[in-house]
């Protein structure tokens, strides 16, 4: 029985971006971990459907855990900018009352453990608008809506151990909604593991030429070293 990583591609809740999808799967697979990719609703679905779909691929891994020789136990997403959004709406207590009103229990289709790059987090003034506004469509401006989803204010007790990256320079997605989730983490005594590179600008995905824009743009050397990091968090983590 393996752990698993459940991947969710980034793209501003309007597409689920290649780069950060199977490439990162296959570094995971790689690393001796199952690993699996979900491809979520986006624009002009809005919420709660793509958190539905994420919970639906947690159960599904659960109850095939046997078969597909996984670790029921040690099954962590890791979400990409608007997907790291989405991972962590799942991992925390912010999807709990959502969910239960779907016919899910939240405990049950929550991951083991939740591992976040350049994630949009808040969506107070340093949020990245675009996300929400696709995300929430007609309800983008309630400010009930928008608190109910703001992370940083729904991490407690239930949040899994947490692993999270950011670049300094990010101008999409402000590093500060990292630094807004480490300082949640801290108040709520959940361990987080958190790395601030100082080079580099938003969606790097692996920073090498495989996922770079047209093979150029996003090679960021400084910064490539993010999935070794992950990798040793995971075995720390679920070392059984």
């Amino acid at each position: 029985m393996r752990p698993s990583v459940l991947v969710i591609p980034g793209g501003g809740y309007e597409m689920t971006s290649d780069r950060e999808a199977e490439p990162i799967a296959m570094q995971f697979l790689t690393a001796g971990f199952n690993a699996s990719v979900l491809r979520y609703s986006v624009k002009p679905s809005v919420f709660p459907v793509a958190l539905l779909e994420a919970a639906d691929a947690m159960k599904m891994i659960r109850e095939h855990a046997a078969e597909w020789h996984v670790d029921p136990e040690a099954i962590a997403v890791i979400g990409f900018s608007a997907g790291g959004h989405l991972a962590a709406n799942l991992a925390t207590s912010a999807s709990d009352d959502v969910l239960a009103a779907h016919g899910y229990d939240p405990d049950a289709v929550r991951p083991n453990g939740l591992m976040l790059a350049y994630p949009v987090i808040t969506s107070g003034p340093l949020a990245h608008r675009g996300s929400f506004d696709s995300l929430l469509g007609e309800r983008r401006n309630d400010t009930e809506t928008l608190e109910s989803v703001s992370i940083e204010h729904h991490i407690d007790t239930k949040t899994p151990p947490v692993f999270v990256w950011h670049t300094v320079p990010d101008e999409v997605v402000p590093y500060e909604n990292t630094l807004m989730l480490i300082d949640a983490c801290k108040k709520a005594g959940v361990s987080v593991e958190a790395h601030l590179f100082p080079q580099g600008g938003h969606g790097l995905s692996l920073g090498i030429a495989e996922t770079a824009w047209q093979g150029i743009d996003g090679i960021e050397p400084s910064m490539q070293i993010w999935t070794q990091l992950a990798v040793a968090w995971m075995r720390r983590t679920f070392a059984r």
